[in-house]
């Protein structure tokens, strides 16, 4: 049966994850628009920030959306510390934003959560628990926007009827992911180990990384096979400890560990819960997730070219 082609924005468009599922959704020829906050030389591109009314307002008073994947959020545990005007007013805020529009206009909406809100699940709960079972105890602004943010959605839903569905994504990470401080783990230690400069690794922290091609092809498939409601947790198959993900890196690189500092203390584990893999996999249409290892030999190659070492 052929896929229903559809008019689609993604705000937040020109992110890690924005672009390429942008360039994704392109490839199965629905017709994409891009919303950012700043000027941007893209084709089908709306200058809008979510975090205010009026400038949303006037983009869906302009345009009519069949779906909105709403990718607009700031990120990070470090950043929502040191920044956390900014991610209250633009995940918060934005998503009221978002779902006045929604209310008012009846496009679908697809929201990427996130595995955060697994944040004290750890051993057998990994497997067994859903949030939806379980009281999240969540230890920074990021983490509790991301919840804020899902009882909004739910609020919507029960209140207006509106229809959405959320991915919670797990550490995403991969080729396109620039180099900052506030980046994922893997990012910043194959960054840092090609620059022979130190960082730090949390030793009893584990988790299970999702490698971008698959957090980019499940999300373009949620709209495809739309479900109200639905919720996915989409993860890496496999869970480490953050000391054997650096160990990979440096042997991948030929490098030692002298720069590397290890404390304990961030003892959090991200969900990965193979009945989860089942349902994306079935649900969405997905083939497989990337092993890993495969994933990190592409983004070390990746690093290595962008950065010419």
């Amino acid at each position: 049966m052929e896929t229903k082609k559809n008019n689609i924005l993604v705000t937040g468009g020109l992110g890690t994850i924005g672009r390429p599922l942008v360039e994704e959704l392109r490839r199965r020829s629905h017709t994409v628009w891009v919303s950012g906050p700043r000027h941007a030389d893209y084709s089908n591109f709306i200058r809008c920030d979510v975090s205010y009314f009026r400038q949303v307002e006037n983009m869906f008073e302009s345009h009519r959306f069949d779906y909105v994947y709403h990718l607009a959020n700031e990120f990070g545990r470090k950043s929502s510390e040191e920044s956390y005007e900014s991610i209250w007013q633009t995940n918060a805020v934005g998503m009221r934003n978002m779902l006045k529009m929604q209310e008012r206009h009846g496009f679908k909406m697809i929201y990427p959560g996130s595995s955060e809100l697994y944040e004290t699940t750890s051993g057998e709960d990994a497997h067994n628990n859903t949030l939806e079972k379980i009281a999240p105890r969540l230890t920074n602004d990021y983490a509790i926007s991301k919840l804020v943010n899902e009882l909004q959605i739910q609020n919507s839903i029960e209140k207006h009827g509106t229809q959405t569905a959320r991915v919670r994504f797990s550490s995403v990470y991969g080729p396109g992911e620039y180099y900052n401080d506030y980046r994922s783990a893997v990012c910043i230690f194959i960054y840092r180990a090609l620059h022979n400069m130190p960082y730090t690794v949390w030793t009893d922290a584990k988790r299970a990384f999702l490698y971008i091609d698959d957090a980019v092809n499940a999300a373009a498939s949620i709209c495809e096979r739309f479900k109200p409601g639905e919720v996915y947790t989409v993860t890496g198959k496999e869970l480490y400890d953050m000391k054997q993900i650096s160990d990979m890196i440096l042997g991948a690189l030929g490098k030692d560990d002298r720069l590397v500092g290890y404390k304990n203390g961030d003892s959090t584990t991200v969900l990965f819960d193979e009945a989860d893999q089942i349902k994306i996999l079935q649900d969405l249409g997905l083939t497989k997730i990337t092993p890993f290892k495969e994933g990190l030999a592409r983004t070390i190659a990746w690093q290595q070219k962008i950065y010419a070492q």
